[in-house]
């Protein structure tokens, strides 16, 4: 437990301080009980951790607004635009009703053959081994490959695209991710996005960037357009990025969380109909992204305290769902857990996209690790960290591994 986090201790939380990395929780406890609208002089935020107070930011769009950053370290008073998580209402609603296309249930459910196939690839390669890095060698390349299909990114270029992605989300101290190889690394990845688009404009194929190039955007007055090459261009930078990282960040924590439960693991594996709430419960439990970034447009009001207008406000997601107004003995993980929702998604018009892919994803890597490896424990010792102000998860996580007899 580190020294702020200690009861009694002085209350500061700094969201890119690495020494609450591998656990946060005990801060944001201290949050939730002693200042549940924090404020923290020296980034000039204030902060939300309990699950009503998150909730209530997510309802209110117009008054907490995405469109100055969602990243601590990127937010400004000048407004960020471009990709669709980075805009307000009305210009948001026309762009999210356009790339929902792609994320319909009867297109997500399509993809369930090809995600089982890929997982079950990657599984069988490490048949034979006493173990391998269940991120590195597994969990980080089922979504990058995933989307990579989707969207319509070669094979050749899937690894130099998710080697980028891993970069971007970079951290340096003092400055987060506002730092030279993170902006690098987003530039090469938004150049490439750029060529894929401007290839498909020329030649089209059957995936998504051709789908972007030739979609066409309802304006609030009816009227009709194509979407412009920067619009197309930031569509795929978001999904390949978001849809990667956090997806990663997912699988990872079912590895580590999983190990530390083994009987809640055993019954999985047993009864697979379990699966689907056991990742519900794992999104509670430990949120990829445990923290986003809004602004206030207007004065807020949170349990008497008056937040004012042009103020960054933290949602802290990864202390909402652990908090124990909103989920008994929050702090036990618990495959059958019943509760209503959780908001490691979000909540509202910001609420994730592909969430139904992500779902989707996490299911069946679990369904195909459990039938090749019932059992394992994570080598602690040798398991790293990846951690930005706004992603929290393992980069590596190596496990020793007793196969199906």
């Amino acid at each position: 437990m580190t020294s702020a986090a200690a009861p009694g201790a002085e209350l500061s939380w700094d969201p890119i301080d690495a020494a609450f990395k591998t656990d946060p929780h005990p801060i944001w406890r201290r949050l939730r009980d002693e200042a549940p609208v924090y404020r923290n002089e020296q980034y000039d935020f204030w902060a939300l951790s309990q699950f009503r107070d998150v909730m209530t930011a997510h309802m209110d769009p117009r008054s907490l607004s995405s469109a100055h950053g969602t990243v601590l370290e990127q937010m400004s008073e000048q407004p960020t635009g471009g990709m669709m998580i980075f805009l307000d209402q009305p210009d948001h609603t026309a762009l999210r009703r356009l790339v929902s296309r792609a994320f319909t249930p009867r297109r997500v459910a399509a993809l369930e053959d090809g995600v089982r196939q890929l997982c079950g690839d990657l599984l069988d390669a490490q048949r034979g081994r006493d173990g391998f890095d269940y991120v590195a060698d597994f969990g980080a390349l089922v979504p990058a490959n995933v989307i990579a299909m989707l969207l319509g990114v070669p094979a050749v270029d899937r690894p130099r695209v998710r080697e980028l992605i891993d970069t971007i989300f970079h951290l340096e101290p003092g400055v987060g991710m506002v730092n030279d190889v993170s902006v690098g690394a987003m530039i090469s990845l938004h150049s490439y996005i750029t060529e894929q688009v401007e290839e498909r404009q020329r030649n089209p194929r059957d995936d998504m960037f051709s789908d972007l190039v030739m979609a066409e955007v309802v304006e609030p007055d009816g009227s009709r357009r194509r979407l412009t090459i920067a619009e197309s261009v930031d569509f795929g930078v978001l999904l390949v990025a978001a849809g990667t990282e956090t997806v990663a960040r997912l699988l990872g924590w079912a590895g580590s969380v999983l190990a530390e439960h083994p009987d809640q693991r055993a019954e999985l594996t047993a009864n697979r109909t379990l699966i689907p709430n056991a990742v519900e419960e794992l999104l509670r439990y430990e949120a990829p992204s445990p923290v986003q970034g809004r602004w206030t447009t207007a004065p807020v009001h949170f349990q008497g305290t008056v937040i004012p207008p042009g103020s960054k406000v933290l949602l802290i997601t990864g202390s909402a769902g652990r908090d124990e107004r909103a989920f008994p003995e929050a702090d036990r993980f618990d495959i059958h857990r019943h509760f209503d929702q959780h908001l490691s998604f979000g909540y509202g018009i910001h609420f994730c996209i592909g969430a139904a892919l992500a779902r989707l994803e996490g299911r069946i890597a679990i369904e195909e690790t459990l039938a090749r490896f019932p059992e394992w424990d994570v080598v602690r010792e040798d398991s790293r960290f990846l951690f930005t102000s706004t992603v929290r998860g393992f980069s590596h996580l190596p496990i020793t591994v007793r196969e199906e007899s």
